[in-house]
């Protein structure tokens, strides 16, 4: 294989199916309880409309982008996947260090039944209820992979690549899930965060350095250089936070 699957390629991939697997479990813990509570009639529904708004916005906007210079493009992709990557790698250092609560899927799976338990009316108007409150959650969780899928496949030509990503990650939850019907609380979520923070984040600076025309010594490599500085600074930054948020609480 020739070096930049390794450099780009692998790495590209590999962000979209992580990322996607925390945006997957989450919305499919939200369809769990629709399915459960309501019926999945509703469920599948909502679920099917919100993946094909998905699919048509990658469709449409996807190929789009072609049409932006490609120095415009990466800088303006290099940004806002810094933005996004920064984000996320700010709340797994969080959670990490102890100062914000994981994210509990049981937890969300029953206050999401509760609340659908509690609303009345008509059988057919909470029918309606509930796949829309799929729909919203698929649609919510899925904007994010979807803008990941092209921010991450636009910079080097790697939509489709990136796509696939994505899709394996929804049949592997959504396999998995429908396995065992029940919330998917093992997926170990905020150590993926961390993982596609660092690797969002090294992309974000690599692309907005080349669309300032940077030359990176040694090319694509430079993203292992990238990431592993983000991995280490992440890992400083939870000791830093813990000890304050340890001392805070004394």
């Amino acid at each position: 294989m020739p070096p930049e699957f390794w450099t780009v390629i692998f790495p590209a991939v590999t962000a979209t199916f992580l990322a996607s697997i925390v945006e997957v479990v989450e919305a499919f813990t939200i369809v769990l309880a629709v399915g459960t509570t309501r019926g999945w009639r509703p469920a599948i529904a909502g679920t099917v409309a919100a993946l094909g708004i998905l699919a048509l916005i990658v469709i449409i906007l996807g190929p789009a982008l072609q049409f932006i210079p490609i120095n415009a493009l990466q800088l303006f992709v290099g940004v806002l996947l810094l933005l996004f990557g920064m984000g996320w790698l700010r709340k797994a250092v969080l959670r990490s260090a102890g100062v914000l609560p994981m994210h509990d899927e049981i937890e969300a799976f029953a206050e999401e039944s509760a609340e659908l338990q509690s609303q009345t009316g008509a059988p057919k108007a909470l029918q309606w209820i509930a796949g829309i409150a799929a729909f919203k959650a698929v649609l919510l969780e899925g904007l994010e992979v979807v803008f990941i899928v092209i921010a991450v496949g636009s910079g080097k030509g790697l939509l489709w690549e990136a796509s696939l990503g994505a899709l394996a990650a929804c049949v592997l939850v959504l396999g998995v899930g429908a396995f065992i019907h029940k919330p998917l609380a093992q997926v170990p979520e905020n150590t993926l965060k961390f993982g596609v923070g660092v690797m969002l984040s090294a992309f974000g600076v690599f692309w907005a350095g080349e669309g300032l025309g940077v030359d990176w010594p040694g090319a694509d490599l430079i993203l292992i250089v990238l990431a592993a500085a983000f991995l280490l600074v992440g890992i400083g930054l939870v000791r830093i936070a813990r000890t304050r948020f340890e001392r805070s609480t004394i």
